[in-house]
């Protein structure tokens, strides 16, 4: 419970509640990928909603989830998502190819496209 909320009347919960939905956007959020030491979060097609409090802001994401362990052998992984994007290749393909080619994507690229 707010302090003081029991006090407040009517006309001033509507004003509040007017300032809180003039202080909340939504975003058009194609994906969301938060990035931990362990693991990557990614969500896609997520609802995303921003609300502006006294100049903070609050992000909140609606959506499923997927995990995405870190790999061992330190590839970031922006690289792995760059070769699978540029090669339209599978995870497991892109980190071997740049496994293979010591962590450089522009030639796992080319080993993969076969240019």
């Amino acid at each position: 419970m707010i302090p003081g909320m029991g006090r407040m009347n009517p006309r001033m919960m509507k004003k509040l509640q007017k300032q809180l939905e003039k202080a909340t956007e939504e975003i058009d959020a194609t994906k969301v990928i938060i990035e931990t030491p362990e693991k990557t979060i990614v969500f896609d097609q997520p609802s995303v909603t921003i609300m502006d409090m006294m100049g903070q802001k609050t992000y909140q994401i609606v959506g499923e989830p997927s995990e995405i362990e870190n790999e061992e052998d330190g590839i970031p992984e922006e690289d792995i998502e760059l070769v699978m994007a540029q090669a339209g290749v599978s995870r497991e393909k892109a980190i071997s190819a740049l496994e293979e080619c010591d962590g450089e994507p522009a030639e796992a690229i080319i080993k993969l496209v076969g240019g």
